[in-house]
């Protein structure tokens, strides 16, 4: 199965347990990779046999903005029901992260791997 991915695509929304991290939007590092057959998008250079990454793109940092949700492993499963809702995705790896949320560590998160079956 070929691959196309999202790297590092940040968005800024509320999403924590804690009061403060529902009060002000912080940065959420979203990476995806969707997990589908481009063989005859290649053959035929055509975007209509395979998956439009800008459009997902564009969905996910909307929703990531808007959810507000408490959970990192809420707005993965989020993203990655997203993802299969494209009609080529067979699969998607959802990577969801809080920089900084932890002292000491870059960024803390959950990756999720979900398929249609």
């Amino acid at each position: 199965m070929d691959k196309i991915f999202i790297k590092d695509l940040v968005a800024r929304g509320i999403i924590g347990i804690n009061d403060w991290e529902r009060e002000n939007p912080q940065e959420i590092l979203i990476n995806i990779t969707l997990y589908c057959d481009t063989r005859l998008a290649g053959e035929q250079d055509a975007i209509e046999h395979s998956v439009n990454y800008r459009t997902i793109a564009k969905k996910a940092l909307a929703h990531a903005e808007t959810a507000a949700r408490l959970t990192v492993e809420a707005l993965a499963e989020d993203l990655a029901r997203m993802c299969l809702n494209e009609p080529n995705v067979q699969t998607v790896i959802v990577r969801v992260e809080k920089p900084g949320a932890v002292r000491f560590a870059r960024s803390v998160g959950v990756e999720i791997e979900r398929s249609r079956s």
